[in-house]
């Protein structure tokens, strides 16, 4: 009996059920504007998808290189007035505007990056604590940010032809976002980046023996964090077709960080889940009215007793698998 066709069988199979998998979620995904009509149900959907973009950002923070980020809402805050700020004030094209919003959160997380992250542990999560809580009290005192009411009226751009005014439309451009993300994020575990983040994750001070530029490699994954979360916060203005401080507080670096953590840190499909799950759970409870958040966090409590390593961990240098 050949027992190498045999062994080799297995993760044929596996890899055959996992992109089987993928495409039916996919087309579900694709499906479900169609299937429903209700445009509640269709917030949710879109919601859930900006969850999605904004934990696979921070996975890179937090389940690939091992920084605990408690401020990643001010990095979609920027991206959110940047877009608003270039549109409505300077009447900037959308795609320049877009552009922009990733790029100037991405030199914001630089510039805190090369001041902070020589910091570890405790001390850098305090550091981004306070900084995402500088962001939302400067815009909340600045002019060009319209104050406490923020920036109103952002009109929707059209998108290949489609105008994001439209829930459906911008549900497919968020989905289409998504997918990218997931592509980008699971390419960039599996390289030889994402090695080297994962050695510095584990053991710091062994990264740095074995010549790995630690302090290079934390800015390069605070950087790809932060651009993805000030490119969200863009589509983000356009959806709400306004933005204001109150959207960006402490609770929301604290949802995004649990969905990562409930997922499982460092695992693309774990993270994906998580997003959707911190935002469809809550609305699923909605028939306990004020109850809700209670039994939300007992059903968190009881998933870190049993699952501390989240509901879809990444395997043993697997992170970047989809």
């Amino acid at each position: 009996m050949n027992t190498g066709n045999v062994r080799s069988a297995g993760p044929g199979r596996g890899r055959l059920a996992r992109t089987a998998g993928v495409v039916l979620l996919l087309a579900a995904a694709v499906a479900l504007p169609f299937v429903s009509s209700s445009p509640y149900v269709l917030d949710v959907a879109i919601l859930m998808l900006f969850y999605m973009c904004l934990a696979l950002g921070l996975n890179v923070v937090v389940g690939y290189a091992g920084l605990l980020d408690l401020g990643y809402a001010a990095y979609f805050a920027v991206g959110a007035y940047t877009l608003g700020i270039l549109t409505r004030t300077f009447h900037v094209n959308f795609w320049q505007a877009l552009a922009a919003a990733g790029l100037f959160a991405m030199l914001l997380g630089l510039l805190i990056g090369m001041t902070v992250l020589r910091l570890r542990s405790d001390y850098l999560t305090m550091v981004t604590l306070g900084f995402g809580e500088i962001i939302r009290i400067t815009a909340n005192n600045l002019k060009i940010t319209g104050g406490p009411t923020g920036i109103f009226g952002i009109m929707a751009p059209k998108v290949f032809g489609l105008s994001l005014g439209q829930p459906r439309n911008m549900y497919f451009v968020m989905l289409v976002l998504v997918v990218l993300t997931t592509v980008a994020m699971a390419h960039l575990g599996n390289s030889r980046v994402g090695r080297a983040w994962a050695c510095l994750r584990e053991d710091q001070d062994a990264a740095e023996a074995m010549g790995i530029n630690t302090l290079g490699y934390k800015l390069l994954a605070y950087m790809t964090g932060t651009f993805w979360g000030g490119l969200t916060g863009a589509f983000f203005a356009v959806k709400m077709t306004a933005v204001s401080p109150n959207s960006f507080s402490f609770m929301q670096s604290v949802t995004v960080l649990m969905a990562v953590v409930m997922g499982g840190m460092g695992s693309v499909p774990g993270v994906i889940l998580g997003g959707a799950l911190v935002i469809l759970l809550p609305e699923l409870l909605r028939n306990v009215a004020d109850w809700r958040y209670l039994v939300f966090g007992a059903a968190l409590v009881l998933l870190m007793l049993f699952r501390p390593v989240g509901l879809w961990p990444a395997r043993s240098g697997r992170e970047g698998e989809v």
